[in-house]
């Protein structure tokens, strides 16, 4: 064996096997410390880029579900509104079926009739004071649909105050189209394949009084004044057609920007005059005749009110379905994640203990391939 000073090949090649233990060593420490196998791209460039998808779907998902949590609380809000008005229609119902029987003296209908106003303004009352994080529930306006161009239908004389738009389709577009003749006028709302018209007939709407337009198989109700009956109309107005866009209230559960990962609704107006089909809020009892017609009238109001709790119901389930989904979702992606990026400590610790000898052995070996060159110095002895 030829002995060399200038290059020492046996410490330099137990040098190259140092490092790599050394580097190993090292990463060993970090997977440990870390608890993640992926700590950086060059670990594994392709693994970081599909635990990096996975990190962001399960992240916006945990928003979704705290997102259906949310929407689940603000249902319990109105649900439990809409409980207190079907309880205050009961006791109106109970009032007015004693005022309809001529047992009841006339002065005994009057004290009836006083507390039915006072539970009428109940109604209102708690219809306009129920919100949830400032938004408010059951007065119409939550999830209500946006109308472009109405000023086009409250010009002039069509006297149309409002447009109720709580029940339509989210995403769809409705076109309204109003017209008048010697006797009538008519306003048809079309949407896609379905079209409904509702005629008012001239000076069919007492003075002062409103009438509600309600196209119930689009879900929208116009809300017109006593001129709006009146034939001579300006015929712009008379002739103008908007597009109406619904908007309903949503809520992201999903983590793509698609109906598929969102849910939409709309919660019904519980104001009384609404809830008695457009009659006045004026529910009166002070005469037999008035009393009897206010049993059909509250009748009406529990119906709406049963309609609409059954809708509020409805979605509470289909958000509760949908967080169960949102979990077992996270479970699987959290799991799925965990394979590609979390560390296997014990294949770490084995590792670790591998490379933690080679680097002791290393060391000991580059001590004795240094010190191997110094047998040339017998020679020169």
């Amino acid at each position: 064996m030829g002995l060399r000073i200038q290059n020492n090949i046996a410490a330099l090649s137990t040098h190259r096997n140092l490092a790599v233990a050394d580097r190993g060593l090292s990463k060993s420490l970090e997977r440990l410390s870390s608890g993640f196998k992926i700590n950086k791209a060059s670990d594994d460039s392709a693994g970081l880029a599909i635990s990096m998808r996975f990190r962001s779907q399960i992240k916006a998902l945990t928003q979704g579900a705290s997102n259906a949590s949310q929407a689940q609380s603000l249902l319990q809000v109105a649900e439990g509104a809409a409980d207190q008005v079907t309880n205050i229609l009961q006791r109106m119902k109970e009032l007015a079926t004693q005022a309809a029987s001529d047992s009841t003296p006339g002065s005994d209908r009057t004290k009836i009739n006083n507390e039915i106003t006072d539970l009428e303004s109940e109604i209102d009352r708690i219809v306009n004071s129920t919100k949830y994080a400032g938004s408010t529930l059951v007065d119409g306006s939550f999830g209500a649909t946006s109308v472009s161009s109405a000023g086009n239908l409250t010009t002039g004389s069509l006297q149309i105050s409002a447009v109720d738009v709580s029940g339509a389709t989210a995403g769809a577009s409705y076109t309204v189209t109003i017209t008048t003749s010697a006797t009538t006028k008519t306003m048809e709302i079309e949407k896609g394949d379905t079209t409904q018209s509702i005629a008012v007939s001239a000076n069919s709407i007492a003075s002062g009084e409103t009438m509600v337009l309600d196209f119930s198989a689009l879900g929208i109700k116009v809300t017109v004044g006593d001129t709006y009956d009146v034939t001579t109309t300006n015929a712009a107005a008379a002739a103008a057609t908007t597009t109406t866009t619904a908007t309903n209230a949503t809520f992201q559960l999903g983590n793509e920007n698609n109906s598929d990962n969102r849910i939409a609704f709309s919660l019904t107006d519980l104001n009384l005059a609404v809830l008695a089909n457009g009659s006045s809020a004026d529910i009166a009892t002070d005469t037999l005749a008035n009393a009897q017609s206010a049993i059909a009238t509250i009748d009406t109001a529990i119906d709406t009110v049963a309609t609409a709790r059954a809708s509020i119901g409805s979605v509470q389930n289909r958000m509760g379905f949908a967080g169960a989904n949102i979990a077992t979702s996270l479970e699987n992606l959290t799991a799925a994640e965990s394979v590609i990026r979390d560390a296997d400590l014990a294949f770490e610790t084995v590792a670790f203990t591998k490379n933690q000898i080679l680097l002791q052995a290393g060391t000991a070996m580059l001590a004795q391939a240094n010190a191997a060159p110094q047998a040339v110095l017998s020679l020169l002895g």
